[in-house]
């Protein structure tokens, strides 16, 4: 299947079904000599997977990393690394109703005119469970970032469907199951989660990912534009419709002397592009906003069509993320990464060498 591999010179192709006896990926072109084992994976993983709270699915994937190539004696060779994780929890039965009719709101029905057959056992290749090499992937380039740059990422839910999620701190984004930079809304997520389950029903979430300590340069003009590419690769996350740089949609109403960032000798005096100009990221925090629709596979009954074009009502039974928007952080912040390391291999291709007279001024000017 074409459409699988993500980025130029560090490249990652991802690989397998939810349902079948591994997902995996091979990152091709990561820099040899650094020190990497599954210790460093398998944490990014931990917080993705599935089964951790009962806001998600109760699917029970440990989730567990193999390196199978690209290392020797702890480091890396600068040959193309596979990583492995092997499904241990599949469920295919539940699926077996659906196999011959369409879930409203999912791929079933592109999939099957574009291939002439689908896998219908979690949704195959569709599933949001192919995210997790991703993530592990996103591993691997967040310890070379930070190792060679210094670039940090973080991220967390903004709004969880209708509840706006107020900003109380980054600190906080570890201490509950929601990955929301906030402590004083989580038992009214939680209660609104609960009912959501009772109900059958879904809702989608919007998710807002950082990366700190970026140089300046680093983007392709025209069009590999840094913030075109992490537009590319948050909207090949699986159920997100919308991508924001910045401050998104929000600067159709602002005023180009509000929107504009000015600069002095301090730093910038706001953030408004999200740490791009031009395309080239500008020394700020990278920021993105992604909204992630509702899950299609829910209990509610559904008008739908079988193979035949014939009509049918479908219930969807298994176990489904009411919102899978809870997971999501983890994996925005792997595909941020996952961008970055390519250019930050890119500009140092061609530009590793470029030096101005005018040093960079600080991200953020004090007060501003």
């Amino acid at each position: 299947m074409s459409g699988s591999t993500l980025g130029h010179l560090f490249r990652v192709t991802n690989f397998g079904e939810s349902h079948g006896p591994a997902i995996g990926c091979v990152i091709d072109g990561c820099p040899p000599g650094m020190r990497l084992s599954e210790a460093d994976i398998q944490p990014e993983l931990d917080r993705r997977r599935p089964g951790t709270s009962r806001h998600v699915t109760q699917r029970s994937e440990a989730d567990a990393v193999e390196i199978l190539s690209g290392v020797y004696q702890g480091k890396t060779t600068g040959t193309p690394i596979c990583l492995l994780i092997r499904n241990t929890d599949q469920r295919s039965k539940d699926y077996t109703d659906i196999a011959q009719s369409f879930r409203p709101g999912h791929a079933d029905y592109t999939y099957f005119h574009k291939y002439g057959l689908r896998d219908p056992r979690g949704g195959g290749r569709s599933s949001a469970r192919l995210t997790a090499p991703m993530v592990g992937a996103g591993a691997v380039a967040r310890k070379w970032l930070a190792e060679h740059h210094g670039i940090a990422f973080r991220g967390g839910m903004a709004a969880l469907g209708e509840i706006e999620i107020a900003f109380e701190g980054w600190q906080h984004v570890r201490g509950n199951p929601f990955f929301a930079p906030n402590v004083s809304q989580i038992a009214q997520l939680e209660e609104a989660m609960d009912q959501l389950r009772k109900a059958g029903d879904s809702v989608g979430a919007r998710i807002v990912v950082q990366a700190t300590g970026v140089p300046v340069g680093w983007g392709e003009p025209l069009f590999d534009k840094l913030d075109a590419d992490i537009a590319h690769a948050m909207m090949g996350l699986n159920a997100v419709k919308g991508v924001e740089i910045g401050a998104g949609f929000a600067s159709v109403a602002q005023r180009g002397s509000v929107h504009g960032d000015e600069l002095t000798p301090a730093g910038f005096l706001g953030n408004n592009a999200g740490g791009m100009l031009g395309g080239i990221s500008s020394g700020q925090d990278i920021t993105v906003a992604i909204a992630i629709k509702p899950t299609s596979s829910i209990r509610t009954p559904r008008r739908s069509i079988d193979l035949q074009g014939q009509p049918v009502v479908v219930e969807t039974f298994g176990r489904h993320d009411p919102c899978v928007g809870i997971r999501a952080t983890p994996i925005a912040e792997a595909l941020l990464a996952l961008v970055l390391m390519d250019h930050a291999l890119r500009h140092r291709a061609q530009c590793g060498d470029v030096r101005v007279p005018v040093a960079p001024i600080a991200a953020h000017a004090e007060g501003a």
